[in-house]
């Protein structure tokens, strides 16, 4: 105990001594205007990248998926190829979720890049060539996308969760589609809306459901009068 003791003196007294030292020559100054300016570099640099790449509008997972393939590295950019050319060309694809979502960020950023670019820019067009198999396509990105997302302030695409397979595989599955696309939409705004069909059905079937217990219950009355 008396050995733990003395090493805390010590140390006190050479911090306290360290911090006269650091008084006395002003370094402790110096050190703060460091940090500051390093602090001011960080974000000057976070504005400027900010700048230089446009920023998703939804979270997106931090590590790349592998997407499951017998070709390795070049079958999973030959999914996404295929994946993304089928989700401009019909704009609401049903798939497993995880390749879903992972479609999905690649989808945004060449929405968001060609919006921000424009058909003109050689990178640009060089990404959406790639990207986009079907090359007649590639116009639809430029002429039809475009002009329907240049003024959104949300994500380009949506992402529903829906039910496996039963029976089968028990991977979860997802409709992934653009915003703004001709089908009716799938979330319903008012799911238990008098007048919908299913709960009308569902209100006669309560209503006969009670009948029938109300006529056990007189039976019952009658029996034991």
């Amino acid at each position: 105990m008396y050995i733990y003791t003395g090493c805390l003196d010590a140390a006190a007294l050479v911090y306290n001594n360290l911090y006269i030292y650091m008084k006395k020559n002003n370094i402790h100054r110096c050190i703060k205007r460091v940090c500051n300016s390093s602090y001011n570099i960080t974000k000057m640099n976070q504005a400027n990248v900010n700048n230089l790449v446009s920023q998703l509008k939804f979270k997106i997972q931090p590590t790349a998926r592998k997407l499951r393939n017998a070709d390795g590295p070049a079958g999973r950019i030959r999914k996404i190829q295929k994946t993304l050319t089928a989700l401009i060309k019909y704009e609401r694809i049903e798939l497993y979720y995880h390749r879903a979502d992972e479609v999905r960020g690649y989808a945004d950023r060449l929405i968001s890049e060609a919006i921000r670019n424009g058909p003109k820019n050689k990178d640009t067009m060089q990404l959406a060539d790639f990207w986009i198999l079907e090359k007649e396509y590639v116009h639809k990105l430029f002429k039809v996308l475009v002009p329907r997302y240049n003024e959104s302030s949300n994500s380009f695409t949506k992402l529903h969760k829906i039910q496996y397979d039963y029976p089968g595989w028990w991977r979860k599955k997802a409709v992934l589609e653009l915003r703004g696309n001709p089908y009716p939409g799938l979330e319903q705004p008012h799911p238990f809306e008098i007048k919908l069909i299913h709960n009308l059905l569902l209100n006669e079937a309560r209503k006969e459901f009670r009948m029938e217990k109300y006529k056990e219950l007189a039976e019952n009355l009658t029996k034991t009068n």
